[in-house]
């Protein structure tokens, strides 16, 4: 297994992905805006999506690969193992993929220097799988594109034994003996780094953790949601972090 980092000729892209409305176009724009500001050197960021109306003229919009999954199951992220095409609408070099509801709170330029084939966020829940989770993870364009063949020629299967395309992808990756984790300091879960254990979070407001760079949102909050103080029900309940619109922003 290779151990050097991504290669400085490589092209850098940012992948993003985008289809439904639980989106909108402005979180594309915002993703967009904190990497130029958190990323060293050019880039090319691109969105994978079926609707492109309203987002900014930097980002390159390309169609997301049919991936013909059955009508009415539970999409669970499976969508994004098309990241994994052989021949990603022709792009090249090293990709690192953001989901949407990401904030970027320092410089990421070391997701690009770091060594290792495949890096992912190891799971904070249930630290003891290998289960990564997929928010933040970088691969070499059109390198594991097995891993995608395998899901289309053996979904049914795949769907019984594995919960999320995550669950999946990181058996898969492990499997092929490349699967890293990011610095666990680097990708910082919201709900559980950001908000103070109870009962402190009623009274103290959450804050980024030391080593920070992208804060995660999982669950049912969002970037609108923690800069209000909404938890939609979640019983981490945490106060208003008004922060949030320094780092997400355009």
């Amino acid at each position: 297994m290779s151990t050097s980092p991504a290669s400085p000729d490589a092209e850098r892209v940012i992948l993003c992905m985008k289809w439904g409305t639980k989106y909108g176009p402005e979180y594309v724009n915002r993703l967009y805006a904190m990497v130029r500001r958190h990323l060293r050197g050019d880039f090319r960021f691109v969105c994978l999506t079926d609707r492109s109306e309203g987002i900014r003229a930097e980002v390159q919009c390309l169609p997301i690969p049919a991936l013909a999954l059955p009508e009415g199951i539970p999409e669970r992220g499976w969508t994004k193992l098309t990241t994994f095409e052989a021949d990603l609408h022709g792009l090249r070099g090293t990709a690192l993929f953001l989901d949407l509801d990401v904030v970027i709170v320092d410089d990421i330029t070391p997701f690009f220097e770091v060594p290792g084939e495949f890096l992912i966020i190891h799971d904070w829940k249930r630290p003891w799988r290998i289960t990564g989770n997929s928010s933040v993870y970088r691969f070499t364009l059109g390198a594991h594109a097995d891993v995608l063949a395998k899901f289309r020629r053996e979904f049914e299967t795949i769907r019984t034994t594995f919960r999320n395309e995550q669950a999946y992808l990181s058996d898969e990756i492990h499997r092929k003996g490349q699967l890293q984790y990011w610095d666990p300091r680097w990708c910082a879960s919201f709900k559980y780094h950001c908000i103070p254990r109870w009962p402190l979070n009623y009274w103290k407001a959450p804050s980024i953790p030391d080593g920070a760079r992208i804060l995660i949102f999982h669950g049912v909050m969002n970037p609108p949601d923690a800069l209000a103080g909404r938890s939609n029900g979640n019983w981490r309940r945490p106060l208003p972090a008004p922060w949030i619109a320094d780092h997400w922003r355009e």
